[in-house]
């Protein structure tokens, strides 16, 4: 099953594959479609603290599904400090202000977006440890959004039992 973004891409590679091609017609056949956004697509890959990798999608285009949204999904990466007992939330999104950065903490959810002319940004971050939510203190400096949860701690609950 081939779509129209396959049958573009493979027009561009064959104009490409002459020996010589000019340089100008690849642009020409790429800038049929005027009213089209930009297609990124992209992942990170981490080690998490119990060696497991974590993959993390992110872009405005996911491989199983060539749906294309205005709204890219903000680069998010969560560092657990156990010494200072935190979960830092850093997010990437370049091109907007800090007035127009809106984060709303809901549960086990950070939803984060942001919106500056054409620059719109939505992401919803699960948190996998408990966190206290009025704790949370954010910063937005140069296309970079630091959110700082303080981690809550958990008091063991039970009762010790001796044995006799």
């Amino acid at each position: 099953m081939t779509n129209s973004f396959d049958t573009k891409i493979d027009r561009i590679f064959k104009l490409m594959s002459n020996p010589f091609f000019d340089v100008g017609d690849v642009f020409e056949e790429s800038k049929g479609n005027s009213n089209s956004n930009p297609l990124f697509y992209g992942y990170t890959m981490t080690v998490g603290s119990d060696g497991k990798p974590f993959v993390q999608e992110y872009g405005n285009v996911k491989p199983d599904h060539l749906s294309v949204s205005n709204t890219r999904e903000a680069i998010v990466d969560t560092i657990v400090d156990e010494k200072e007992k935190v979960v830092k939330l850093i997010a990437e999104m370049p091109g907007v202000e800090k007035t127009d950065v809106k984060i709303l903490v809901d549960k086990n959810t950070v939803d984060i977006s942001a919106e500056h002319g054409e620059k719109k940004y939505h992401t919803k971050v699960p948190l996998t440890h408990k966190v206290d939510e009025s704790s949370a203190k954010a910063t937005y400096k140069n296309g970079i959004l630091q959110l700082v949860f303080k981690l809550v701690v958990e008091k063991q609950t039970g009762k010790k039992v001796e044995v006799e």
